[in-house]
């Protein structure tokens, strides 16, 4: 079974549809490459996921081991390059809330999840994938 369908909407719009659940997401081409910039780029998504699933994989590691992260959040960068446009760049700042201080094996412990997520081991070496942390209680 298909994970999505997706359909062009015209004037550089998709509709992507997950198959599984019905949701949906709207994509624009971005304004510096004849698009509106009214929704995600596709290459927005690619940055997107990757926070993403950094974050689902911490809190599966979390949630394994008794630890609240809830609130914690994400903020993603994307830079592109030319010839061939594409990204180089993800910036990736995670601010890891969490109810007690953790100690260092715990907060590698972390780390290492979110920096060996499915979708940051799917993508290209060369993307550059810079990825900071900072722990707050």
């Amino acid at each position: 079974m298909a994970t999505a369908t997706i359909t062009y909407l015209g004037q550089l719009r998709t509709q992507a549809t997950h198959v599984k659940s019905g949701s949906e997401i709207f994509t624009d081409a971005p304004v510096d490459n004849h698009g509106k910039g009214e929704a995600f780029s596709p290459t927005d998504l690619v940055a997107t996921a990757l926070g993403s699933c950094m974050l689902t994989i911490m809190g599966i590691v979390a949630q394994r081991d008794s630890i609240d992260i809830v609130g914690t959040n994400v903020e993603v960068t994307k830079s592109m390059t030319e010839n061939p446009r594409r990204i180089s760049r993800i910036e990736v700042k995670l601010v890891v809330k969490t109810g007690q201080p953790l100690t260092e094996t715990r907060r590698k412990k972390l780390e290492n999840a979110a920096l060996t997520c499915p979708v940051a081991q799917s993508l290209h070496p060369d993307l550059v994938k810079a990825v900071t942390f900072e722990f707050v209680v």
